[in-house]
């Protein structure tokens, strides 16, 4: 007999430049009149690929016992609901196919991408030439993005720890138990900055035990 699926992962996606508090509101909204009180679910924020995106991870069974089933008109609704939801929140939005959609595409490579990987990226140079500025003083500057990658972490594992919890009650322990345990292992999230100063530390490190104990 095929296994039911037990959840569904839905992404809700825009494009590079969209409020991401907005677009998680939209969500919030979305999936409220379409869940609430019937199916469990959990969300969450995701702003580290360029383009802001949600995933919804949705109990497939609902309260009631009865399974949520999303054929194609389903899929055409809720794209014309939450397409509305964000022009109610001001943003541009039409019901297109990339509003809703069970996997994620991989967003385009932006020009500072591409200038870091011919190695000729400007940018890229004079975010390591503040970060080694900050390191000879003793301190590195915290960026202001950081209290805002720290929040979208807490909300990621809030999502994954309800993901874990619908799989308890599914009868999948183990597997709940390696749900908490991915979230728990997650690294901690870094700004660019921290991530620049990492790898110039480990670099002078590395120099150091090249040259051996200086007398």
């Amino acid at each position: 007999m095929p296994v039911s699926k037990l959840v569904h992962n839905l992404v809700f996606s825009m494009p590079r430049g969209t409020p991401p508090e907005k677009l998680l509101n939209a969500v919030r909204t979305f999936a409220r009149e379409k869940f609430a009180l019937q199916h469990r679910y959990a969300l969450a924020l995701h702003t580290d690929q360029g383009h802001p995106h949600v995933h919804v991870v949705v109990k497939a069974e609902s309260e009631q016992g009865v399974r949520l089933n999303i054929r194609k008109a389903t899929l055409r609704e809720w794209r014309r609901d939450f397409a509305h939801y964000l022009r109610e929140l001001g943003v541009e939005a039409n019901a297109t196919e990339r509003a809703v959609r069970g996997k994620r595409e991989t967003s385009k490579l932006d020009g500072i991408y591409r200038a870091e990987q011919r190695g000729v990226s400007r940018h890229t140079r004079e975010q390591v030439d503040g970060v080694a500025g900050d390191l000879l003083k003793g301190s590195l500057r915290i960026e202001p993005a950081k209290a805002k990658l720290l929040e979208t972490r807490r909300e990621v594992q809030r999502g994954w720890r309800a993901v874990s919890e619908i799989l308890v009650a599914e009868g999948h322990p183990d597997l709940a138990a390696q749900v908490r345990d991915f979230a728990a292992r997650m690294p901690p999230p870094r700004t660019d900055r921290e991530a620049i100063a990492e790898a110039l530390l480990k670099h002078v490190r590395q120099l150091r035990a090249r040259e051996g104990p200086t007398r």
